[in-house]
């Protein structure tokens, strides 16, 4: 049996990339629909678009040559903690659907925010800062944006999202190159001394 530290030495091995990437791409064609569509209807639209990410993540995650989704046996106990986070997003919207019959614009705001909140267990299990960085400076930036440009909130809080997510990723990619580069200098020295 592995300890959990054990378990985290494993989990930061991992790429962690797809969820990101399919966040960002999500969050890019949703302000480019804002920019012709009206925004009545880009609350049903915001809603299904974020929906799809964690499927449009399993796509990516071909691509990136992740595990994104493990089989229940296989998992480590950092993939159940991701896993309900994802949960505790889509939870979230229990507040969102109706803070959306008040005022429809919210949705960008409130959907980025609490979608931004599954950022900061990421932070504590990588024992890295990129995830409290990510999700304050989302929350922080949504609502300033979200006052300052009323009659733009499904374009610019999506870009704005975009902007964070595109930080993010290249810092989770340097991080990832960083964990191999350690890694194998490890191996190294063992092989070496051993």
């Amino acid at each position: 049996m592995k300890t959990l530290e054990q378990y985290r030495e494993e989990y930061k091995q991992k790429k962690l990339l797809a969820m990101p990437i399919a966040g960002c791409l999500t969050w890019a064609v949703l302000g480019i629909l804002a920019t012709f569509i009206n925004s009545q209807y880009m609350g049903l639209i915001t809603f299904i678009g974020t929906g799809m990410i964690f499927y449009i993540a399993l796509g990516v995650a071909k691509l990136t040559n992740e595990a994104l989704f493990v089989k229940k046996s296989e998992r480590n106990p950092f993939d159940n903690l991701f896993l309900s986070t994802v949960l505790m997003s889509l939870m979230g919207y229990g507040l969102v659907i109706p803070m959306t019959q008040l005022d429809h614009t919210t949705v960008p705001l409130s959907v980025g925010i609490i979608s931004g909140l599954m950022w900061l267990p990421l932070s504590w299990t990588l024992q890295h800062p990129l995830g409290i960085i990510h999700t304050v400076t989302r929350t922080v930036s949504l609502v300033i944006l979200w006052y300052l440009f009323p009659e733009d909130r499904f374009v610019v809080l999506p870009f704005a999202i975009v902007l964070i997510y595109l930080f993010s990723i290249y810092q989770l990619y340097s991080r990832w190159q960083n964990q191999l580069k350690q890694t194998h200098s490890t191996a190294l020295n063992v092989g070496q001394n051993g």
